[in-house]
């Protein structure tokens, strides 16, 4: 079996046709496999001008890397974040639960004031 040889405009345009969800029909469609789509992926230089694009402007799928880079720190920071008001909460619920001891008093704080 021959070695396939393709244009580096066919492989720019495969590249940015991996943002759809399904790769497995991506490739098939494209008759080549995912891992070498992946490996495209990884080889095109973001830095380089794209064909048919002005010098200093990233292709689209460099573009949405990026984006996807961010959404994923942001989702992380709003991850710690209810994780620690998650315990914040759990701690206030325990101080809010009546005392099991005779003799103590519950708190006189009520939940939602």
């Amino acid at each position: 079996m021959a070695k396939r040889r393709y244009s580096e405009h066919f492989r720019q345009v495969a590249v940015e046709r991996l943002s759809c969800e399904n790769h497995v029909a991506l490739a098939k469609e494209l008759e080549v496999s995912r891992r070498q789509l992946y490996r495209w992926r990884d080889e095109l230089d973001p830095e380089e001008p794209v064909e048919g694009k002005p010098p200093g402007q990233k292709s689209r799928a460099s573009t949405l890397r990026e984006e996807v880079n961010h959404l994923k720190r942001v989702l992380a920071e709003k991850t710690l974040e209810v994780d620690f008001f998650r315990s914040a909460l759990q701690k206030v619920e325990a101080r809010l639960q009546p005392s099991s001891r005779s003799g103590e008093k519950a708190s006189t704080i009520k939940p939602g004031k």
